[in-house]
């Protein structure tokens, strides 16, 4: 066994700090708590100081400024050109790094012995986020709040909630809410390619609207209102989708009140309410390869699981992932048979918090059980297992993230959902192609109303 490996037993030695506290009841961090942030801890709840080898090293403040030469509104150079491959997995020797590897991740090298491979880079703990997300963060450490059985949350606004979580929900929440800016336009689309390789492009607008992100925005206010964030997307290509919408308004209390969402059909010319876009309802011209609940690697409310904190583990997870994100690169390049190109993917070692969501009894969804892997520095979801009713491994996501340093906020440029019935997979967010994000866009609360979906699908 190599020493890039982790010990068995080693996420359980990771956990003794939350062992008694990984129940679904929300406690307030104490102060004493609350006060490691920024010390030895990071702002938003990492462990500062490097792991024991140094493989994983100190956070010292992630990516505090944009690359030379960068202009917003272009593809994000990669900061690390420099860096070297490591060391490469191949089914060959991935019994050398199990323990570094979720279930998903090995079985990925034993469907595809022949092409799937890891090419594993210097861990570089880029994530960054504006000074006064942090200060939002340590507010909301000691005030923020699960209610409703833990399918909403109060006291918490623009960081995440819960930066020392005591539980799953705790950590699902933090994923959820985590800062991606204001207000995004995106263009781009997803491929679901066959066995053979062989796809249609599907291309989206997309636009999002955070109210719980927006700076100086108080408890209070987003309490009135209920809303975490607005989302509208516009299905662009092929011609025979082209001008269907969704909007969608995502609630903090989901309870109260749960998601509301709407759908235009070009084909009836009208605007219909959509409840069945939520759980495990298909996702759009998806082929059936991912639910609605996977988009951004886990959505919506989390009341039909029960959700357990396991700990930390040291994980291969991709990051900084610029070069699959890079407009030097084509689509065609990335979508390969069985899997995307893995000369294109970079892996790092980086800590994990493993929370666990088991289906509750009397409860239907297609998974029975999900594992999420979500990376300390950002909880960012990096890796998804997922298990079918039969207890076996259905499908494993993958969320290939960087910093977009302008904002700057860590967010994944492509999520893969891989189908292991099916040998197939679903590359969402493939934007090599097209115009880059945006967060600079003002939208305003009118352009995210039924009749602006209208107007959306007529154009």
């Amino acid at each position: 066994m190599k020493n890039h490996t982790l010990k068995k037993g080693a996420l359980l030695s990771l956990a003794v700090s939350v062992a008694l506290a990984s129940t679904n009841v929300s406690a307030k961090t104490s102060a004493a708590d609350a006060a490691k942030l920024g010390k030895e801890l990071t702002p938003m709840g990492a462990v500062k100081a490097a792991n024991k080898d140094g493989s994983i090293p100190e956070w010292t403040g992630g990516i505090t400024k944009v690359p030379a030469g960068y202009q917003p509104g272009q593809h994000h150079a990669d900061p690390y050109p420099n860096d070297k491959i490591k060391y490469t997995i191949t089914a060959k020797n991935v019994s050398e790094y199990k323990a570094l590897l979720t279930p998903g991740q090995v079985k990925l090298f034993t469907t595809y012995p022949d092409t799937f491979k890891m090419d594993v880079y210097p861990t570089r703990r880029s994530a960054s986020y504006p000074e006064y997300v942090y200060q939002a963060v340590k507010s909301n450490s000691t005030r923020a709040e699960l209610v409703q059985g833990g399918n909403g949350l109060k006291n918490a606004s623009i960081g995440i909630p819960f930066p020392i979580p005591a539980n799953g929900l705790e950590a699902i929440w933090n994923h959820i809410v985590r800062y991606r800016g204001e207000a995004i336009t995106r263009q781009g689309g997803q491929a679901a390619p066959t066995a053979s390789g062989d796809y249609t492009y599907v291309g989206f607008d997309d636009r999002l609207l955070i109210p719980y992100g927006v700076q100086g925005v108080t408890p209070a206010q987003l309490e009135s209102t209920n809303i975490v964030f607005k989302f509208k997307q516009k299905v662009t290509e092929p011609a025979r989708l082209a001008g269907t919408a969704l909007l969608v308004h995502e609630t903090m209390d989901q309870i109260k009140t749960p998601r509301q969402a709407w759908t235009y059909n070009t084909g009836q010319r009208r605007v219909r309410r959509a409840p069945n876009v939520a759980y495990d309802a298909p996702g759009s011209a998806s082929d059936g390869l991912r639910l609605t609940d996977d988009f951004d690697m886990y959505n919506g409310a989390p009341n039909r699981y029960n959700w357990t904190l396991k700990g930390k583990q040291e994980l291969l997870i991709p990051y900084n992932d610029y070069r699959l994100h890079s407009d030097k690169v084509k689509y065609d390049d990335i979508i390969q048979p069985g899997h995307i190109n893995p000369n294109l993917v970079r892996y790092e070692k980086h800590r994990v918090w493993v929370v666990e969501a088991n289906l509750k009894d009397n409860t239907r969804h297609t998974y029975k059980k999900r594992v999420f892997y979500i990376d300390e520095d950002s909880w960012q979801i990096a890796i998804a297992d997922i298990y079918d009713n039969r207890d076996e491994l259905y499908r494993v996501a993958v969320a290939h993230g960087l910093n977009y340093y302008e904002v700057p906020t860590q967010w994944s440029t492509l999520e893969v959902y891989h189908d292991f019935q099916s040998r197939r997979y679903i590359a969402m967010g493939l934007d090599n192609e097209a115009k880059m994000y945006d967060f600079s866009v003002k939208l305003k609360e009118k352009d995210f109303t039924p009749s602006a979906l209208r107007r959306e699908g007529r154009r």
